[in-house]
């Protein structure tokens, strides 16, 4: 079985990664004003950001998933904002450990050889 979201957002605000389904779906209607049944994958991270719980409805249950880095952290957006949409690309590189955020960033404009 194989499930797709139809988007990705992510939680920033750390959570108690130790969350289970029915917690994170409540901090997704109430911190995030948002419906946790509505087929996006939310992601959320543990304070040093070395993991990520994932939570997903489909319509016949829920998804939960969980990626641990052995070395270093996944790159989490500066607080500010409660959540953050991704693009797929974004979530491989993600998931993978890179730097998603520098994907699109421009080049400095003191930048010179």
């Amino acid at each position: 079985m194989q499930w797709q979201a139809d988007a990705i957002w992510l939680a920033v605000q750390q959570v108690d990664i130790r969350a289970g389904i029915d917690r994170l779906s409540t901090y997704v209607q109430q911190a995030l004003g948002r419906a946790p049944c509505d087929g996006t994958a939310y992601v959320f991270s543990n304070r040093r950001h070395t993991r990520l719980k994932v939570v997903c409805w489909d319509g016949n249950g829920v998804w939960m998933c969980v990626r641990r880095l052995h070395r270093g952290q996944f790159v989490w957006p500066k607080p500010g904002e409660l959540s953050w949409q991704l693009t797929a690309e974004q979530w491989q590189w993600l998931v993978a450990g890179v730097d998603w955020q520098r994907l699109s960033a421009p080049a400095p404009a003191a930048w010179a050889l």
